[in-house]
C-alpha cells in the first residue's frame, strides 16, 4: 500500500497538466477591403472576433498594422503572423520577391464605427436594395 506522501507528487503534478498550455487558435482571415495597395481582413477564433490586420504592399515591401482585441501569447502573436505572411502576402509578393515583411502589432478594442454612409435607420426593411 502507497504511503499518501507518495501519491501527493503525482497528484500535483496531474492538476499542473494543463497549467500553462497555449489555447490553439484557428484563425480565419476575411478580407473587407482590397485596392491595388492595399487589403484589411478581420481574423476570427471561430465565432469570435480577434482583431483586424491591414496591409500595404509596396513594390519590395510589405507593412502590416495587426490590431488585436483579445490578449495573446506572444507564440499565438507569432502564429497568427506567419498565417497572415502565408495566405495573404506570400500570394501577393513571395518571400524571394521582397525585402522584408514589417508588423506592427497593437492591442485595442473597437470603440465605435465611423460612416458618411446612409444609417441603418435610413433603410426600409420592405424595399429591395
Amino acid at each position: 500500500m502507497a504511503d499518501k506522501n507518495e501519491l501527493e507528487p503525482e497528484d500535483a503534478q496531474d492538476s499542473k497538466e494543463g497549467e500553462g498550455e497555449i489555447p490553439t487558435l484557428t484563425v480565419r482571415l476575411t478580407r473587407v477591403v482590397r485596392t491595388p495597395a492595399s487589403e484589411v481582413y478581420l481574423l476570427w477564433d471561430e465565432d469570435t472576433r480577434l482583431g483586424q490586420v491591414d496591409l500595404h504592399f509596396g513594390t519590395d515591401l510589405i507593412h502590416a498594422t495587426l490590431i488585436l482585441e483579445r490578449e495573446l501569447s506572444s507564440e499565438q502573436q507569432a502564429d497568427i503572423v506567419d498565417q497572415i505572411d502565408q495566405e495573404v502576402v506570400s500570394s501577393h509578393l513571395p518571400r524571394f520577391g521582397r525585402e522584408d515583411f514589417l508588423v506592427t502589432v497593437f492591442q485595442g478594442r473597437e470603440l465605435e464605427p465611423f460612416s458618411d454612409g446612409p444609417d441603418e435607420d435610413d433603410f426600409d426593411d420592405d424595399e429591395d436594395y
